[in-house]
């Protein structure tokens, strides 16, 4: 009996010196290598306004035909970008991009001109693969989903957004069947900075931001 005790002992304490994984380590990692070169190349014009154009030619785009199109790498941490996207006197859209455990995510705040949040907001989705350091792909969420259906934007649950960037050029695009938006900001000319997003300062009216859905 002696003999069995001592051999379990033994076992235990060999258990006890064998070191354990942390739980850090066994988490996943937070975005790829790639998606990570992506995200710093965007925040490397943390603080910075650049002017942009519609480059597509769908008819659908009107509604940005003549207005100053400007983006706004506004507020920057390791994990998240916010970065407004002004149309003419419409700041109602801020583009929120945040690293997670499975890659990169993109949503969309939409605000009223008084700072509450609208019907149809935060909506968007997450990469479903490395990407590239130049280009990412988000397709739409379930959550997205339902929110669209809920208010009757059924034309826009197959969306798929994409961010691009190269050393001049930033741009932003909108693809669905029979849908193709996209705008180019050159980032060779900072441009001044415009005025803080709708919801970031309390603006009293009853304006509603015109939506890209």
């Amino acid at each position: 009996m002696k003999s069995k005790i001592a051999l379990q002992s033994l076992a235990l304490a060999s258990l006890s010196s064998i070191a354990l994984p942390s739980i850090a380590a066994q988490a996943e990692p937070l975005s790829t290598e790639t998606q990570n070169a992506f995200f710093a190349q965007i925040a490397a014009h943390c603080g910075q306004a650049f002017a942009g154009k519609v480059v597509s030619g769908d008819t659908a785009d009107s509604p940005f035909s003549g207005k100053s199109l400007i983006m706004h790498v506004r507020e920057c941490s390791d994990t998240e970008l916010k970065i407004p996207f002004h149309v003419g006197d419409d700041h109602s859209r801020t583009w929120v991009l945040t690293k997670t455990q499975q890659g990169l995510k993109l949503k969309h705040d939409h605000r009223h001109q008084d700072g509450s949040e609208d019907a149809v907001t935060m909506y968007g989705g997450d990469t479903m693969n490395d990407g590239t350091v130049l280009k990412q792909s988000f397709p739409i969420d379930r959550e997205s989903i339902d929110n669209f259906v809920k208010n009757g934007l059924t034309q826009s649950i197959t969306n798929v957004w994409h961010m691009e960037i190269t050393p001049t050029t930033f741009s932003y695009q909108l693809t669905r069947e029979n849908r193709n938006f996209k705008v180019d900001f050159d980032l060779t000319q900072p441009v001044a900075l415009p005025p803080k997003p709708w919801g970031h300062d309390s603006l009293a009216g009853p304006i509603i931001g015109l939506m890209l859905l």
